[in-house]
């Protein structure tokens, strides 16, 4: 039992400083409903996030685009450490019957994550909510506010906000991304 509770906490430690979790096993939030793929890819600026380890940055940005073969192509961007630093990944929609449930991987060694489309207008704000559930005890939350544009007005970014927070999730370290003196591809 104490070697348990070791490797627990061992595993714990690494995450309190950088991420959100909490006890228990992931959430189910809603998703959009009616989620239409082809009106929802293209470029999407990070406005807000929950802290991740990969995350790191400004200028972050992600494009969607759908590949010939029905998977779903993610560039990902972000100036840091004085460099711009870039990522390809694949999404698939993960449940044909809620189809705004899509999962990412950035390589093909690692599982698809989830990457849930909780709200969107398609036209300027999308909430993206994923968790990663460790043995149902304990479970960490990344959360991001995407916009159309690098800068969304404070109406929209509380209204997603609320998104977040009726589901449950907990906002204490959303950090807004800064998007100053960005380079337009």
């Amino acid at each position: 039992m104490a070697a348990g509770c070791l490797f627990l906490l061992l595993l714990l430690l690494p995450l309190a400083s950088t991420q959100t979790y909490h006890w228990g096993p992931c959430p189910s939030p809603q998703v959009q409903p009616n989620f239409k793929l082809e009106q929802y890819v293209g470029r999407w600026y990070e406005i807000a996030k929950l802290p991740a380890p990969y995350t790191k940055g400004k200028c972050i940005e992600t494009d969607y685009g759908i590949r010939k073969d029905g998977t779903i192509q993610v560039r990902y961007a972000r100036f840091h450490k004085d460099k711009m630093r870039r990522a390809e990944g694949t999404a698939i929609i993960t449940d044909a019957r809620e189809p705004a449930k899509l999962g990412v991987s950035y390589s093909y060694f690692t599982p698809y994550s989830p990457h849930w489309v909780l709200t969107t207008d398609y036209t300027s704000v999308s909430v993206v909510y994923s968790c990663e559930d460790y043995f149902r005890v304990f479970h960490v939350d990344y959360a991001w506010i995407l916009g159309r544009s690098r800068f969304l007005p404070p109406d929209t970014v509380r209204y997603a906000q609320d998104v977040l927070i009726k589901e449950g999730v907990d906002l204490f370290r959303m950090t807004a991304t800064d998007q100053t003196g960005c380079k337009e591809d």
